[in-house]
């Protein structure tokens, strides 16, 4: 089985990077109580972690819990995750929350992590697992990293429910439709949903979930791998409807444990695993001693001028970009970063205007999240660079005061054909694609509806677009 396709790695830089920098004060409220959160999960287990130096975060987003295990634990260690933009967001949490120190940041894959055999004291992953459809296969490479006895400490991954209809995938709170919300506040949505709360968005922009997982085969899984471990449920009591099953499910356990609980409601798992065997802990030495090369493997030199990478085998290097090496495997890096390309409009980047032709407004947003309103009509032009078969992806965001207007819906027409129609049923962040045939360049043209007009505010809006991209049909 796939872990991971390369579709949806494209997705995760494209959502990382949103949700990290889409709405930056919003952002940082919810990491703050990610970190209390987790850190109460350390504290609580201190003894079975011992020393954390150096650690890794996988699927770090910003990195603010890896700024937590270096200012509040004083560790030190590194923050991966596969949007590089969205570490650099970690410089504004360090000026934010006034912090003297910071991991090094590092974009790079799950699935081949940059970092030597036998090297790490402390892995952390945070509601990433579940990203993958064969999550063994991260077990394995985080293995690979932990040196002797060192400690696997995952948390927030799904449990999977019995108790529900499993009829659709709902969309996080703020987003619901008036009736979800009752039901949310009540306790009752959670017996009709399919999977968890919230996987709507990430499913609509791509991210595939795994949600297969309960504790059983959670247990299962970490037994095979680890020689020792520690768990911790967390169960939820979303209103009465939950909390009265819950508590009726404790009553039954002949251990008074949540174990029932949480098999009957879902909830989340928290997770520490201890890799067999004992090594001295020691202070962390130069980074780059932890690093391999993601292509050939061999050991990674720093240049104290440049302060680039380069692998001592191969010709792999890695620049320090806004405080971030990118050490994803060449191919990867190629798909997953392409740049300024003819089939890639990025509203982030410079010089994409260049592609646009009518029906845009002014460049908008904060760096990371860029993008232009558009009224009823709006055109721009891609090309391929390659001879592949290709799909257009095209990421906006629907407006509240557009459904007050009517049924927003968009309409794309490629080369005079018309590629597809998609009604928007709730306001937020939407992605579409459609398949195209083979062609030198693609005339793209947008239609938007109602069209809608903000107090104060002569020109004229439907929906904002953040990237239109030519991506592999897979």
């Amino acid at each position: 089985m796939e872990a991971q396709s390369l579709s949806v790695k494209r997705a995760e830089v494209e959502f990382h990077n949103f949700a990290s920098l889409g709405e930056p004060e919003r952002a940082l409220r919810a990491y703050v109580e990610q970190n209390q959160r987790r850190g109460a999960v350390i504290r609580a287990h201190a003894d079975f972690f011992g020393p954390m130096t150096p650690f890794l975060e996988i699927g770090s987003s910003a990195g603010h819990s890896s700024y937590m295990m270096c200012n509040e634990f004083g560790a030190d260690g590194f923050a991966l995750d596969i949007s590089a933009d969205a570490l650099r967001h970690g410089r504004h949490l360090k000026d934010a929350w006034k912090l003297d120190r910071a991991p090094y940041r590092v974009a790079g894959d799950a699935l081949n992590l940059p970092f030597r055999d036998n090297s790490l004291r402390v892995v952390m992953a945070f509601q990433m697992l579940s990203q993958f459809m064969n999550i063994e296969s991260v077990f394995v490479e985080v293995k690979r990293v932990l040196a002797p006895g060192g400690i696997f400490f995952f948390a927030e991954e799904p449990l999977r429910r019995m108790l529900t209809l499993r009829l659709y995938r709902c969309p996080y709170y703020d987003t619901m439709k008036p009736w979800e919300r009752k039901l949310s506040d009540w306790g009752l949505l959670g017996y009709l949903v399919r999977d968890v709360i919230g996987a709507h968005q990430e499913e609509s922009f791509g991210i595939r979930q795994n949600h297969t997982m309960g504790l059983k085969e959670w247990h299962a899984l970490v037994r095979k791998h680890f020689a020792d471990y520690r768990y911790q449920m967390f169960v939820p009591e979303r209103g009465w409807g939950e909390r009265v099953m819950k508590r009726a499910a404790v009553k039954m356990d002949p251990h008074g444990s949540e174990w029932r609980a949480a098999r009957l409601l879902g909830g989340t798992l928290a997770a520490m695993c201890r890799k067999a065997g004992e090594a001295p802990a020691a202070p962390m030495a130069a980074f780059e001693s932890y690093l391999r090369c993601p292509d050939c493997h061999d050991g990674l030199r720093r240049d104290p001028a440049s302060e680039t990478l380069s692998c001592a085998r191969c010709d792999y290097s890695a620049p320090l970009e806004g405080g971030v090496y990118n050490l994803l495997p060449s191919k990867e890096k190629k798909e997953l970063y392409p740049g300024d390309r003819d089939d890639v409009i990025d509203f982030s980047l410079p010089g994409h205007e260049k592609k646009l032709f009518e029906g845009w407004h002014e460049i908008e947003g904060v760096f990371g999240n860029k993008y232009r309103w558009i009224g009823g009509r709006a055109t721009a032009l891609l090309k391929p660079v390659d001879g592949r078969p290709v799909r257009l992806r095209v990421r906006g965001h629907a407006n509240e005061q557009a459904f007050g207007k009517g049924s927003p819906q968009v309409t794309i027409h490629v080369n005079g054909q018309r590629a597809g129609h998609w009604p928007l049923d709730r306001s937020g962040l939407f992605i579409l694609e459609a398949d195209l045939p083979a062609a030198q360049e693609y005339r793209v043209e947008i239609l938007s509806s109602p069209v809608w007009q903000a107090a104060g505010d002569e020109r004229s809006f439907t929906v904002n677009l953040s990237m239109l991209r030519l991506v592999p049909a897979e």
